[in-house]
């Protein structure tokens, strides 16, 4: 039986999901992304937010895609929801004009979901 970890992806993992891209004739999702280890080794990868998924077409990853899908799911229901958010909301219910958010502001401290990789570039907001 193999062993599975679930994860958030990291910078220092882009080469290992370019690798798993072209094993599965993709690109790489963008977006935050979990990544689906079979046996310390790279096997599957998911975007939190589109759902888009890659995985090594030589090894059993339906059910560990699976799995990442569930995890993506959990972490979505389970976001803190932010003063912000409740407020949007309220105008939304009140009628009033929503303004257009052009700016994403980030903090200078990083967590493990705030990373997030796009067009084989890593980044962490």
């Amino acid at each position: 039986m193999s062993e599975l970890t679930i994860r958030p992806a990291f910078p220092d993992d882009a080469e290992g999901l370019r690798r798993l891209a072209a094993l599965d004739s993709s690109a790489v999702p963008a977006g935050g992304l979990l990544i689906g280890e079979m046996d310390g080794v790279i096997a599957a990868a998911l975007s939190i937010h589109s759902g888009v998924a890659i995985a090594d077409p030589f090894r059993p990853t339906a059910g560990l895609v699976e799995l990442l899908a569930q995890r993506a799911q959990q972490l979505h229901r389970d976001r803190p929801r932010t003063k912000h958010g409740r407020a949007r909301r309220a105008l939304r219910r009140n009628g009033t004009p929503q303004p257009t958010p052009s700016v994403l502001l980030t903090s200078g401290n990083a967590s493990t979901s705030d990373c997030v990789l796009d067009a084989g570039q890593a980044k962490t907001l």
